[in-house]
């Protein structure tokens, strides 16, 4: 099963409070626990025991029914988030877009330069990207773990602002290819190795300019209640954590209709 010990409890109390206590009465119309004595309440809650000692299935089955609807709650949730924040999810004016920029459907990654599962899922982004061929890829900077993350992030949007699009693209995998963090030493022999003008990158930095885009990235973020890296979405899911390529093909799958 996929319940902690605390998820269990819960599960289990409102089981026996109420959808396995009222199967077990007949007739459910004439059934009020508040109406019992003592006496038959302890001899209810001992036959309800014995009935879960018999038959332990009941409660794997009332769970995985459980776990279905709270998925499909989530689902709906989620589709109800993307569809209000469409146009800043995948149509703002700051984002840099890879892929195919006419491909049929969009993929949005929220990325953290120190994530290790950031750095774990990009060659298999870039390798969906390269065998699909109709992905428009967008990336939300996305720094949550901490300074270094910030100034990463800071670093990649200053290069997209004043160095464009091909050289966003180079900073971008050579910092998800760090091994380690992405400390200020990393940051700048990326620029000496891509011939990148380092002074005027880490002037801008700090500008107005690009704390707009983490500011506006963290708002969405929160709107849509993510709080962890990587995330992506897509026009009809929101995928938080992780996925290797065959999962990635399963959700572009989706977005298309064609599962």
């Amino acid at each position: 099963m996929r319940w902690g010990h605390t998820g269990r409890e819960t599960v289990f109390g409102g089981i026996l409070g109420a959808a396995l206590a009222l199967a077990l009465v007949t007739p459910a119309a004439a059934f009020d626990i508040g109406a019992m004595t003592d006496a038959e309440r302890d001899a209810f809650r001992a036959e309800v025991r014995d009935f879960l000692l018999d038959e332990p299935q009941i409660l794997l089955e009332v769970i995985d029914r459980l776990e279905s609807r709270q998925a499909e709650a989530q689902t709906a949730s989620d589709e109800t988030l993307i569809a209000t924040n469409a146009q800043e999810l995948f149509h703002d004016d700051h984002s840099w877009v890879g892929g195919n920029p006419e491909g049929d459907v969009t993929l949005v990654e929220f990325v953290d330069y120190s994530c290790g599962f950031c750095k774990r899922a990009h060659p298999e982004v870039m390798d969906l990207l390269e065998r699909d061929g109709n992905i428009r890829f967008v990336v939300k900077e996305f720094p949550i773990l901490g300074p270094e993350s910030e100034q990463a992030s800071r670093f990649a949007i200053a290069v997209l602002q004043s160095a464009g699009d091909e050289a966003y693209a180079a900073v971008m995998d050579r910092l998800l290819e760090l091994a380690g963090p992405p400390v200020a030493a990393s940051r700048a022999q990326i620029a000496r190795d891509l011939g990148l003008d380092l002074p005027a990158i880490e002037a801008r930095m700090d500008s107005a300019a690009v704390s707009r885009v983490i500011d506006s990235n963290r708002a969405l973020a929160a709107r849509l209640q993510i709080n962890g890296t990587p995330t992506f979405v897509t026009e009809v899911q929101l995928v938080r954590g992780f996925l290797p390529l065959e999962g990635m093909q399963r959700v572009i799958e989706a977005a298309r209709g064609d599962s």
